[in-house]
């Protein structure tokens, strides 16, 4: 085969190999499309449990976070909610948004939430305006809004969940499966290990054991420790850009010494 030949797929072996074209493969965040007027948004990340994503632009020199929140209800005329945690990594202490299907437009309530279930609706701790929300043709729910953090936060612990049932305009309770109780993580605002566009930005929370003391997901004084550079949370080594590159040239070369 002519070299002018094997120039080409040697580019197209490159261009597929490279960080930014795996992360944009993984990141199927990036291609929510929202509405006129919302976005577009510095960061999206796909969180890793109940199908949600995350979309957000932090401004550090005023600490506000604007945020758009997207997930499906578990069934409809469900709700779905994101909140942000100052004080731990569960429920409790939860500062949330919670939008409530049913009618031509989702209804977005702010909940502050002190122990387990989310109570009366209540102001944040952290300011919050532009709140509103719509629905997408796949049934999923977006909300939105912008949040008035403290001043120097850096990252600070998220959840999220989702419900099938709202009585009276209160959201019914959610199913306990483990992605339910495994929904929630940090959020990395500012500092080196902020996420670029379209890259996962968020460090899952390990889910708590059957039976043990924060089984509900409420509460407990649970680390989150992220993984090692190159490794999964389970100790499997990820296949870097690199090792892609090196994996199709010599796949490449290969396949030139037979023809």
């Amino acid at each position: 085969m002519a070299a002018a030949s094997v120039m080409p797929l040697l580019v197209v072996a490159v261009l597929l190999a490279s960080p930014a074209a795996t992360r944009l493969a993984s990141a199927a965040c990036a291609s929510e499309k929202f509405s006129a007027g919302r976005g577009p948004y510095a960061t999206c990340e796909d969180l890793p449990k109940l199908g949600a994503s995350l979309h957000w632009t932090y401004d550090s020199s005023k600490s506000s976070l604007s945020v758009a929140f997207v997930a499906a209800p578990s069934a409809s005329g469900g709700w779905v909610a994101w909140g942000l945690n100052p004080s731990g990594d569960g429920m409790a202490g939860a500062q949330a948004l919670v939008a409530l299907a049913g009618g031509a437009t989702p209804t977005v309530k702010t909940y502050n939430i002190s122990g387990y279930g989310l109570g009366a609706p209540a102001p944040l701790q952290f300011a919050a305006t532009a709140l509103a929300a719509d629905t997408t043709s796949g049934g999923k729910i977006r909300v939105y809004g912008k949040l008035q953090l403290s001043k120097g936060m850096k990252s600070v612990n998220q959840i999220w969940q989702v419900g099938s049932s709202v009585t009276k305009g209160v959201p019914d309770k959610h199913a306990f499966g483990a992605d339910n109780l495994a929904a929630k993580g940090k959020l990395v605002l500012a500092g080196k290990k902020a996420a670029a566009a379209g890259a996962p930005a968020v460090s899952p929370v390990p889910a708590p054991e059957a039976g043990g003391p924060a089984a509900s997901g409420d509460g407990g004084a649970a680390s989150s420790v992220a993984p090692a550079a190159g490794k999964t949370p389970n100790g499997a080594v990820v296949v870097t850009g690199v090792s892609r590159l090196v994996v199709l040239v010599m796949a490449l070369v290969g396949f030139l010494v037979t023809v």
